[in-house]
């Protein structure tokens, strides 16, 4: 491999491939925290020169964490198709993006390679590409996915509908519930974060929300959003879990601080297809977030973007229903700017997609960033051109459990107003049904939760 490049009359030397792939990352503070980022952007330059010029095979051949020692690689590499990795491996970076950004290359050509993609070659071609890039390569893939409904049709944009209160009370919950539906948000899931994870709690929130969608007849899913350990001692009890939901990693020993192993993830998705609720066969939620590594300290010296790729090669595995990033929600310490923030939502929607994930988006960010509504919206809106596949929705986009910002109920009905898309065709036959929504449109009935105490 030839790791050195001339840029304005200076040879910058790299010693191996995850000093490139580090320094050819955009600026992000847990990069420059961790003192693996570039140091000017003649640097990034010269990296993202290495970068395009090194081959398929070079990064097959350097995986930025062993085989060896680190269970995520050897997911990564145990999935890989070998032949279409055969196919392509002579070919550099740098064609890899140009290939990925031809206008004749389809979706589906790109669903072909990618099983013979390794996640540190995906994260190496983000690295070349600008954020229209990234939208129009994201834009090219549609990855559907089934729980009880279909989510990733073109054409469409879900949400997941977020009631989440500070004491899991019931009454806040419900409230939160029927003001999102009635907004047309609660498609892709209804996912409840709980204050507390014990088996009471999540069984009590799930047969609330389980009874209610039976009540009311909503294709939908539930899910509680505890640890994966909590969820499945909550099915074993007889709890109603359409999804199992995981927050996972890029390193072996960032998962073991979530508490998880592949065999765990293993255990809990052979428990929900033997005793869940839901049709299936797409039965897992994962969330992911550039910075998650940096901030348990088990980045092992690998930069976020590169790490949050291997977070989607983990995923992958599993074929979950849902996947999304919410890399805005640690704080300035791993992204500290509004800028940061969507170029991180734009690059980990492209890899996602790349990976064949049916990728959702958080373009989320904490009080304590450099970041504000309007690169929230704006992130928003260029990841739902992008393909997004859901989105979140938070009562007044302010998550009083989590106390971080995230998309609200008007913010999700204006963006499919604005792009022309819509729910998924089993919820809005529903909210037409139930008055909310009319030809693609919310109705003057929309934004009333009192429908639902008749």
């Amino acid at each position: 491999m030839i790791l050195k490049a001339k840029v304005y009359n200076k040879i910058f030397a790299f010693k191996d491939l995850k000093e490139v792939l580090a320094k050819a990352n955009e600026e992000k503070s847990g990069d420059i925290l961790v003192g693996i980022a570039a140091q000017s952007a003649s640097e990034r330059v010269a990296a993202k020169l290495v970068l395009s010029n090194l081959t398929l095979e070079d990064i097959y051949n350097n995986p930025v964490i062993p085989y060896e020692t680190d269970e995520v690689t050897r997911v990564i590499y145990d999935g890989l198709n070998v032949r279409i990795y055969q196919e392509i491996k002579a070919w550099t970076v740098g064609q890899l993006r140009e290939y990925i950004l031809d206008h004749k290359t389809t979706g589906d050509d790109l669903s072909h390679i990618s099983r013979g993609l390794t996640s540190e070659m995906i994260a190496g071609a983000a690295k070349l590409m600008s954020s229209i890039d990234l939208v129009y390569g994201a834009k090219k893939m549609r990855n559907e996915a089934h729980c009880n409904t279909t989510i990733g049709r073109a054409g469409t944009l879900a949400f997941r509908n977020q009631p989440n209160h500070p004491t899991d009370h019931v009454e806040g919950v419900m409230a939160s519930l029927k003001e999102g539906l009635s907004y047309g948000s609660g498609d892709a899931v209804i996912g409840i974060n709980p204050v507390e994870d014990n088996v009471e709690t999540v069984a009590r929130l799930l047969d609330m929300v389980k009874n209610f969608m039976v009540q009311w007849e909503i294709p939908t899913q539930n899910c509680v959003l505890a640890h994966v350990t909590t969820q499945m001692k909550a099915i074993e009890k007889g709890a109603p879990v359409d999804l199992v939901f995981q927050s996972i990693a890029g390193t072996q020993k960032a998962n073991e601080a979530f508490g998880i192993s592949k065999e765990m993830i293993d255990e809990a998705f052979e428990l929900v297809k033997r005793k869940g609720t839901a049709t299936g066969p797409n039965l897992m939620y994962f969330e992911t977030g550039q910075g998650s590594e940096v901030s348990l300290d088990a980045h092992n010296g690998v930069d976020m973007m590169t790490l949050e790729s291997r977070t989607y090669g983990f995923g992958r595995e599993y074929r979950p229903f849902m996947l999304n990033n919410v890399s805005g929600f640690i704080g300035p310490e791993t992204i500290y700017s509004g800028r940061e923030v969507i170029r991180a939502d734009l690059e980990d929607l492209f890899m996602g997609k790349l990976h064949g994930l049916p990728m959702g988006i958080a373009p989320c960010y904490t009080n304590h960033m450099k970041a504000d509504q309007n690169d929230q919206e704006i992130g928003t809106l260029l990841c739902a051109m992008a393909g997004a596949n859901y989105f979140m929705g938070v009562a007044g986009g302010d998550d009083i459990m989590l106390s971080y910002q995230d998309t609200s109920f008007h913010d999700d009905a204006a963006t499919r107003e604005i792009l022309g898309l819509r729910p998924l065709p089993e919820f809005e036959k529903w909210l037409e049904k139930m008055g909310i929504m009319e030809n693609g449109r919310l109705t003057a009935r929309a934004g009333d939760p009192s429908i639902f105490n008749k």
